[in-house]
């Protein structure tokens, strides 16, 4: 075999169908192209990327750097160590206010591979997926890839874009098969009632149709009672075949540690399990203590979610008084949870920037503020801008903004 056969370039005819459509993250993509001219000495604000600008709390990492003292750096069961499967579902019992089996929770490498290890058990070919939009950019790759397809379903602007049963009734065919949202949402940070939940799992219910709730935000909520309204608040006669999504990464500030979790009956559990054992066996040993740290020592935690849940209020506070005073003509969806602003930017579309797409380019290249365009969620005439980030960076971006767009 030649050198030019060893090193060619593969042709879309033969790279394998599965992939072939696949389209990489969006978010990914702009946080790496902000980073990039950043490195190349350019003035960057990447207000792009979904992740926690606070450091772990060191109780969590601690507990890391002791385990891996004390040897604990080998493999363990697919689905995560019993302990931290039992603390992750003593967590969810004391919310649900009734026992949750612990057989049922898997432990992944991050809630991105909770939320693949349940759409390609589930979904597979002939199959559709109703997926609230606008959507995390992951949501219909990871329908895709299993095989199925999807259909993003919209609420009405003036809801906020929330879903209610009459959306989901002219949407449903009968090959759909799973609902997949997010409550806290992203990229809207729109936070569903216990009443709208109920709605909605009580319509899949009915429909035969599994429900994949991600409650990865459900700690960063600006309401009353510390977390965000869940499906485990709702009776269980209310709820059908069902998969909760939660995970370290953004509540504990723990991203880079990769540990994700799914809550749902122990058959299915057994079923993702043995799907993970395939691809990627157990999620990091370390990452796995340091999360069992996050998920008992429950007081320290309460007290770190709390800090950072305030400080993001209070950046949340900022950036829509700013966009009141600076950005009046760009409509926003007022955050109650997560970090995101979710802002309509339409009125500013002219020649040679007639999407959001190319308005972020020619923002990123004119005003050095990185932002995700609404393509990437399903929602072009909006874009996202991440407030994970400090004060001052804000209103410098927000500052930057409006003399460009004002």
């Amino acid at each position: 075999m030649t050198t030019s056969q060893t090193s060619r370039e593969p042709t879309s005819a033969s790279i394998s169908a599965n992939v072939r459509d696949m389209q990489p993250s969006a978010t990914i993509a702009v946080s790496s192209l902000a980073k990039r001219l950043a490195a190349e000495g350019r003035d960057i604000l990447n207000l792009s990327a979904g992740e926690p600008d606070f450091d772990t709390p060191a109780f969590i990492s601690e507990a890391a750097i002791e385990g891996i003292r004390a040897g604990r750096t080998r493999y363990t069961p697919a689905p995560g160590i019993p302990e931290l499967r039992k603390a992750v579902a003593s967590s969810f019992s004391q919310r649900a206010g009734r026992e949750l089996p612990w057989e049922g929770v898997v432990v992944s490498t991050g809630a991105k591979q909770s939320l693949f290890n349940a759409c390609f058990s589930l979904f597979g070919p002939g199959d559709e997926v109703l997926i609230g939009a606008p959507y995390w950019t992951s949501y219909p790759e990871m329908v895709g890839l299993s095989r199925a397809s999807a259909v993003p379903v919209s609420g009405a602007e003036a809801r906020d874009f929330r879903l209610t049963p009459a959306d989901l009734d002219a949407a449903v065919t009968e090959r759909t098969r799973g609902l997949l949202f997010s409550s806290p949402g992203n990229p809207t940070g729109v936070v569903y009632s216990t009443d709208e939940l109920r709605d909605i799992a009580e319509w899949a219910r009915d429909h035969g149709v599994w429900l994949i709730a991600d409650e990865i935000y459900r700690r960063i909520w600006f309401g009353d009672g510390g977390e965000a309204p869940s499906i485990l608040d709702l009776d269980a006669h209310s709820l059908g075949d069902h998969v909760l999504i939660d995970g370290a990464s953004k509540s504990f500030a723990m991203t880079g540690w990769r540990i994700g979790c799914s809550l749902s009956s122990p058959a299915l559990a057994k079923t993702m399990s043995g799907f993970q054992s395939h691809t990627t066996s157990n999620a990091s040993t370390p990452s796995q203590i340091a999360a069992l740290a996050a998920w008992t020592r429950t007081e320290d935690t309460a007290a770190a979610v709390s800090e950072m849940r305030e400080a993001f209020r209070r950046r949340r506070d900022l950036v829509c008084r700013l966009f009141d005073e600076k950005l009046p003509g760009f409509p926003y969806l007022k955050p109650e949870g997560a970090f995101y602003l979710f802002f309509r930017v339409d009125s500013a579309f002219a020649e040679g920037r007639e999407s959001a797409a190319e308005l972020c380019t020619w923002i990123l290249e004119e005003s050095g503020v990185a932002l995700v365009p609404g393509e990437a969620f399903g929602e072009p005439r909006f874009v996202r801008m991440s407030y994970a980030t400090s004060d001052d960076v804000l209103e410098d971006a927000i500052g930057r903004l409006a003399t460009l767009l004002g």
